[in-house]
């Protein structure tokens, strides 16, 4: 799943991107509205308020929480201005329940270390959607693993998956995430 900020994705662009897609057959439209929706927000576009070192912890943080309680993650990325996780769900949670207390969890704590850094109270709002999948065998599970893994790389963040902090493939949070 994804979620994403706010102004890292502007109505304009979404309208732009729907008007093109009508082009195409129907079959293909979905596949290829995910790969320009996702290659917008690679992009780096917005205020990227997650590429502040602090935030990026916090929002790292915050993931890690509830990890063996609400949910099991096995994969994530913090981005500049997004976040994909792989989880699954523990019984007596849903998905908009999760989501819904890390957009709000996250989005408190980043407005508290902004005042506390004297850059005010506003911090960014995470757009209202977010972009789920349901994984449908191992082969997909991979391939999802990789592409969260690949994303900073991707984006030209860094070199190696393993170069990027805010990351289940980074060395130091490796042990974080529990296998099963």
């Amino acid at each position: 799943m994804t979620f994403h900020l706010a102004d890292s994705l502007p109505q304009t662009v979404v309208v732009q991107l729907e008007a093109e897609l009508k082009t195409l057959p129907a079959e293909q439209r979905d596949a290829e509205r995910r790969k320009r929706l996702e290659g917008w927000i690679d992009a780096g576009h917005g205020s990227c308020a997650l590429r502040n070192p602090a935030i990026a912890d916090l929002v790292q943080a915050s993931l890690l929480a509830f990890d063996s309680q609400r949910y099991r993650l096995v994969a994530w990325v913090v981005m500049p201005n997004h976040v994909h996780l792989l989880f699954q769900l523990i019984k007596g949670w849903t998905l908009a329940k999760i989501v819904a207390s890390w957009k709000k969890f996250t989005a408190r704590l980043i407005c508290d270390d902004r005042r506390a850094s004297g850059e005010g109270t506003g911090g960014p709002d995470w757009h209202r959607e977010y972009w789920d999948r349901y994984i449908r065998d191992r082969r997909h599970l991979e391939k999802a693993i990789e592409y969260i893994h690949l994303n900073p790389v991707n984006a030209g963040l860094v070199i190696t998956a393993a170069d990027w902090r805010w990351s289940s493939a980074h060395s130091g949070n490796v042990g974080s995430v529990k296998k099963d």
